[in-house]
């Protein structure tokens, strides 16, 4: 009895720390694309798409790009079709973080630092993934 209690304990630890990392991911892309880019919080998202990819329509790229994180966000906490989601935030970080380094980088909040906090979502991206396709 003591180790069924003990194993249910150790499950019940563990959903909640998933589901932690799960919703701090999340966090990350409705915040940014929410606050940051539909509601233009922070309009160096714009100037840095305006740079990128023209002035003429860099409002409306930026709110859908917004649009995009919500709903990478919404996904996230779904868990569906994990590994897609994971890969593909992954690839969408990596590339962004290196066009806008090699493209703006007097744009980003850091510089070439900026690529530093990416390689580290990525790794937590990742490493979420992997622990929540463990089997207990």
């Amino acid at each position: 009895m003591f180790l069924i209690r003990k194993k249910c304990m150790l499950q019940s630890g563990k959903q909640l720390g998933q589901w932690i990392f799960t919703i701090v991911i999340s966090l990350v892309w409705l915040i940014n694309g929410l606050y940051c880019k539909i509601l233009g919080m922070v309009p160096r998202h714009e100037q840095i798409v305006a740079s990128i990819l023209g002035a003429t329509h860099a409002h409306t790229f930026t709110i859908c790009i917004g649009i995009a994180e919500v709903i990478t966000a919404i996904w996230v906490l779904s868990r569906r079709w994990l590994k897609l989601c994971t890969y593909s935030q992954m690839m969408v970080v990596a590339v962004m973080n290196i066009l806008e380094a090699l493209l703006v980088p007097q744009l980003l909040l850091y510089g070439y630092g900026n690529l530093f906090f990416a390689v580290i979502f990525i790794l937590i991206v990742w490493a979420h993934q992997q622990w929540i396709s463990v089997k207990i």
